[in-house]
């Protein structure tokens, strides 16, 4: 048996990339608002940064861990699909 599959990098990175995205985009909304900005500005371009490159890092996870232990991945990757979705919702819902 393999330890606690939570605890890997692999599984534990992109859930806090998710978790820093969400702040940047609470953080936006706290200090600026809802309101279209003309120019994407930082936050903006980070956010799109921080959701993109979980890409690999997922990849990464489920060619290694899927085959090993199908039932521990796939909690872990349905974590981090949550996790991204919540983070993305903010903008989705209000079009930031």
């Amino acid at each position: 048996m393999h330890a606690n599959t939570f605890t890997r990098f692999s599984a534990l990175a992109p859930l806090v990339m998710s978790l820093v995205a969400l702040a940047l985009v609470i953080g936006r909304i706290a200090v600026v608002g809802t309101a279209r900005q003309v120019d994407e500005g930082t936050v903006a371009h980070l956010f799109q940064l921080l959701i993109v490159c979980q890409v690999p890092i997922v990849a990464f996870f489920a060619i290694k861990w899927l085959r090993r232990i199908p039932k521990q991945a796939l909690a872990v990757l349905a974590l981090q699909a949550l996790a991204a979705a919540v983070a993305c919702a903010p903008v989705a819902y209000l079009n930031l």
